[in-house]
């Protein structure tokens, strides 16, 4: 499996982007899919997941009410569309694939990884 993580950039505050991940792979349909971030001197922590048939969704409570994760099994494809972007979520995202067991924020539950994708959101 890889995953390829595109959509970052450089955005004002108040501002929104689309982060796009592209898996190969067969497994895709079948496996969770998430979202992480990490901020520059801080640990990854979790932003969004999305359950194999899009039935439920998953949201960190500093991205609640911003963020929306989606996905296209058709296209082996999963979305963040960030809006109300923040200062505090400059960060580098990295798309994730999730093994069959654990939770969905905890990222060592996660077994294929993108390579991240650096979103800048300035003041």
């Amino acid at each position: 499996v890889q995953l390829q993580a595109s959509g970052g950039g450089l955005v004002q505050a108040r501002g929104y982007l689309r982060l796009s991940c592209a898996a190969s792979g067969r497994t895709f349909s079948s496996r969770v899919m998430g979202w992480f971030r990490q901020i520059q001197g801080k640990e990854r922590e979790f932003v969004a997941a999305i359950s194999r048939n899009s039935v439920s969704t998953y949201y960190g409570d500093s991205v609640k009410g911003r963020f929306t994760i989606s996905r296209d099994n058709a296209k082996n494809t999963v979305l963040l569309q960030m809006n109300s972007l923040k200062p505090e979520d400059t960060a580098v995202y990295y798309c994730a694939q999730k093994g069959y067991s654990g939770t969905y924020y905890d990222e060592a539950r996660y077994d294929f990884w993108g390579q991240g994708t650096l979103v800048t959101v300035s003041s």
